[in-house]
C-alpha cells in the first residue's frame, strides 16, 4: 500500500509499504477514505518527538471502511464506515474506565504514558493512518460507526481536532460571560473559539501571527484578533485591554510556537523540547485565579518555565492529551443538529500521492493552508 512514511528529521516520503494485517483477535483493518495532517504531526518531522523510527507510517486523524475484522470483534462489522480516535485505548483498564482514554495502561509497552497512532515508540509504536489501510487494535472500544448521510468531511475531525478543542473548553471550565483567550488560530484554535461561543463566553480573543489564519478567526461572530508580532509584550497588552486578564487562556500552539534563538539552541541540543512562547504569553494574560489549559503538544523539559508567575497569582493549570473517545458522541450530536459546522477549516483536499507537497504547504503556512485532507 501507499503511505506517508517518516524517513528522518524533515524527511517524509510517500512510499510503498506492506499492508497491515490482523495481529490479534480484536483487531480490525480499515480501508482509509480520508485522513488529515495535524499540527502535532509537524513535531515528528521537526525532530521534537523522540524514538520515531525510520519507516514509521504517520498520521492519527483517520476514517474509512472496515475491511477485515478479527474473530473477537463485535463492536463493528465489515463494510461499516468508522472514525478512529487518535488514542490507542483498550477500554477496560482503570484509566479507560475512568474517562482518561489517552492514558490507557495496556496499549503502550514502551513507556508509562498513553499511545497514539503514528506517533513514535514513545507513544506506543503504532503505525498511523496516512495510508491506504490502517490496523486498529482494541476494536471493541476504539472505532465509532458514523452515519452514512454525513460525508467524510463532516465527521473526520471527530478523530482529534473536535474532541481536543472541546476538551480544552470543557476542562478550562469556560462558562457564560467569561473572557477567553485562544493562543493559535490553527484548526484546534479555531474550533476552540466555536466551542467557547457555544458555552456563552462574552469575549473571545484569538492570537496568532499569520494574517490569513487571523482573518479566518475574525469571520466568527464576536471573535477579536491580535497579531502577537505587532506587540512587544502580547500578554501584558491583553491584560490591559481585558482590565486584568482573561478568565481562561487555552494554548493551542504547543512546542511549535515562535522560538527565541536560545530556545533553538537548547532544542537542538535536546536540553529543551521546543518553544514555550505561548506559555509565557498565557502566564501574563490570565487573570488572578484564572485557568490556563495546554492542549497544544509539549515534550521534554523546559528551562525558565514561569512557574512562579502561575503560583503567585493562584492560576490553575490543566494540560495533556485529550481523551477523545468520551467526546465523540456528544460532538456528533452537535453536528447532526446543525449546531457546529467543522468543514470551514478545510482549505486543501489532495490525493495521498501529493502528501509531501501537502506537508510542505501546511508546515510553511503557504497557499493560505489551514487544514489538509488527504484522499488515498
Amino acid at each position: 500500500m501507499k503511505a506517508m512514511v517518516y524517513e528522518g528529521m524533515k524527511n517524509i516520503k510517500v512510499k510503498e509499504v506492506p499492508d497491515p494485517t490482523i495481529e490479534k483477535d480484536d483487531d480490525i483493518i480499515v480501508k482509509v477514505t480520508s485522513t488529515a495532517i495535524c499540527g502535532s504531526d509537524l513535531h515528528l518531522i521537526h525532530g521534537f518527538i523522540p524514538n520515531t523510527k525510520k519507516g514509521t507510517v504517520i498520521g492519527h486523524e483517520t476514517m474509512g471502511i472496515v475491511e477485515e475484522v478479527g474473530k473477537d470483534v463485535q463492536r463493528v462489522k465489515k463494510g461499516q464506515r468508522v472514525i478512529v480516535p487518535f488514542p490507542v485505548s483498550c477500554g477496560h483498564c482503570w484509566y479507560c474506565e475512568h474517562d482518561l482514554t489517552s492514558q490507557c495502561d495496556n496499549s503502550n509497552e514502551y513507556n508509562e504514558g498513553g499511545s497514539y497512532f503514528g506517533y513514535s515508540d514513545t507513544f506506543g509504536g503504532y503505525n498511523g493512518g496516512q495510508a491506504e489501510y490502517l490496523r486498529v487494535p482494541y476494536a471493541n472500544f476504539g472505532p465509532f460507526a458514523v452515519p452514512e448521510e454525513l460525508e467524510d468531511e463532516k465527521v473526520l475531525f471527530l478523530t482529534d481536532v473536535l474532541p481536543t478543542s472541546y476538551w480544552g473548553v470543557d476542562v478550562g471550565g469556560v462558562k457564560e460571560n467569561d473572557t477567553i483567550v485562544v493562543l493559535g488560530c490553527g484548526p484546534v484554535g479555531l474550533n476552540t473559539m466555536k466551542w467557547a461561543a457555544l458555552k456563552g463566553a462574552k469575549r473571545i480573543i484569538g492570537v496568532d501571527n499569520i494574517d490569513y489564519r487571523l482573518n479566518h478567526a475574525k469571520t466568527y461572530d464576536g471573535v477579536e484578533i491580535i497579531n502577537f508580532g505587532e506587540h512587544d509584550d502580547t500578554g501584558e497588552y491583553i491584560k490591559e485591554i481585558t482590565h486584568g486578564g482573561a478568565d481562561v487562556v487555552i494554548d493551542c500552539v504547543g512546542m511549535d510556537g515562535t522560538m527565541s534563538n536560545f530556545e533553538k539552541i537548547e532544542t537542538l541540543l535536546k536540553l529543551q523540547g521546543g518553544s514555550k512562547s505561548a506559555i509565557e504569553i498565557a502566564s501574563r494574560c490570565v487573570r488572578k485565579g484564572g485557568t490556563v489549559v495546554l492542549v497544544g503538544v509539549y515534550g521534554g523539559r523546559y528551562n525558565m518555565f514561569p512557574l512562579g508567575d502561575f503560583f503567585s497569582r493562584n492560576i490553575t493549570l490543566k494540560m495533556g492529551q485529550c481523551p477523545a473517545h468520551i467526546y465523540v458522541e456528544p460532538i456528533l450530536k452537535h453536528i447532526q443538529e446543525g449546531k457546529l459546522d467543522p468543514t470551514d477549516i478545510i482549505t486543501h483536499t489532495l490525493p495521498l500521492e501529493e502528501g509531501e507537497h501537502a506537508y510542505k504547504i501546511f508546515d510553511k503556512k503557504k497557499d493560505n493552508c489551514i487544514k489538509v485532507i488527504l484522499k488515498p
